[in-house]
């Protein structure tokens, strides 16, 4: 008959390749639970991104529009500015007064006032 002889560690051992088979399993879905994450965190820069390039499009060209209206309005009062000055010019000539003048006739003399 054999010699057979319980190995005393052999519960102990089993025992502790049963927690580093549990521990693992946990590290294994704590990592796939944070690789999860990371992929979500990834398409939500992602789609972030898109929108501020849009944003930016729409603001460069807001902006490129607000440079052509104020361009026109520079343009605009340039001109009225020009034409105020034209009608203060001739409808107040600098030499006008409150005293209406007489009109001299070529070939007359001015009366002088006595």
């Amino acid at each position: 008959m054999l010699n057979w002889r319980r190995d005393p560690d052999y519960e102990q051992r089993v025992m502790q390749h049963e927690q580093r088979m549990l521990l693992h399993d946990q590290q294994m879905l704590l990592h796939e639970q944070r690789m999860k994450q990371l992929e979500s965190d990834i398409l939500r820069v992602r789609s972030d991104s898109e929108r501020s390039k849009e944003r930016t499009k729409l603001i460069e060209k807001e902006t490129e529009q607000l440079r052509q209206e104020a361009e026109q309005l520079r343009r605009e009062n340039a001109r009225e500015k020009a034409l105020s000055a034209s009608i203060r010019q001739l409808c107040f000539p600098p030499e006008s007064s409150s005293i209406p003048q007489t009109s001299i006739e070529p070939g007359s003399t001015p009366s002088l006032p006595s």
